[in-house]
């Protein structure tokens, strides 16, 4: 007993600065419910008003009155995040199991040349896409949003965790797998890629979160009103009159909600992936 409270009194320090900084990054999380369902004119009276009171459920009806395409929006955003992470995921799994374990020439120079698109920021692009995706009449369509990410630094990215994945595992499996016949695709196929299912998992989650967030590149190749997605609908609830704050949280919370379903279902491959590659 004395043992355990001794072990307390040690880590007392650690355990307040982790629930001081648990609180900073709830914070915002907290904020933006409650303000959801508070009446405009509570939102930022002084002293604050830390919980709603009334609670007002019909900010989140208003949402779709006053955009009623919303729903469009969000159709819009799923279905680009689902295309985004599953073309990213199956092109990391074949890049990455190449660059692992096929022996063809330059294998390390290409590697590190595809790896130079990690590091070139998309604000320097943002142009020279614009301009190619004009040329092409790719402009004002989703094109743009789904296959970039998917070859572009988001795809590099994966590629990476993928091969640093296959790397780790023996290539005693990859040979008894020759020995019994099987093709580099049967051995992808069949072995290694149900292998890789925790790092897939990792990958899925981050491009998810990233496209589903993805503010910059709506903004710069969408213009028709029926194609945006959620973080160009949510800017719509500013204009020249100001923020319809209750309703914008409001929106957020609802725009918040399938992020917390993906994580909370792939949690477990997600801390198994972490854990295997050693990302941090």
């Amino acid at each position: 007993m004395k043992n355990k409270q001794r072990t307390l009194l040690k880590n007392l320090p650690i355990y307040l600065v982790l629930s001081f900084v648990s609180i900073l990054v709830i914070f915002p999380f907290f904020w933006m419910v409650t303000t959801a369902l508070k009446e405009q004119t509570k939102i930022f009276m002084f002293p604050p008003q830390w919980w709603p009171d009334p609670f007002v459920w019909s900010n989140f009806s208003a949402v779709f009155e006053s955009q009623p395409e919303f729903p469009l929006y969000f159709f819009n955003s799923a279905y680009i995040a689902v295309l985004v992470t599953a073309g990213t995921c199956i092109f990391a799994a074949l890049a990455g199991y190449a660059f692992a374990k096929l022996h063809f020439a330059l294998r390390h120079i290409v590697f590190l040349i595809l790896l130079t698109g990690m590091m070139i920021p998309t604000e320097v692009t943002a142009i020279p896409m614009f301009i190619w995706f004009t040329k092409l009449h790719l402009t004002d369509t989703h094109f743009p949003l789904i296959v970039p990410p998917m070859l572009g630094a988001g795809g590099m990215f994966g590629v990476f965790l993928l091969r640093q994945f296959f790397i780790t595992v023996p290539n005693e499996l990859d040979e008894a797998a020759k020995i019994d016949g099987c093709s580099p695709w049967t051995t992808f196929w069949r072995i290694m890629l149900p292998l890789s299912g925790p790092t897939l998992a990792t990958l899925a989650i981050f491009t998810f979160l990233h496209s589903w967030d993805n503010y910059f590149d709506p903004l710069i190749f969408i213009s028709s009103n029926h194609l945006f997605t959620l973080p160009v609908g949510l800017k719509l609830f500013t204009d020249t009159a100001g923020t319809e704050w209750q309703l914008l949280m409001a929106a957020s919370v609802m725009a918040t909600v399938p992020l917390l379903i993906v994580f909370f279902f792939a949690q477990k491959k997600f801390i198994e992936g972490v854990a295997l590659t050693g990302l941090k």
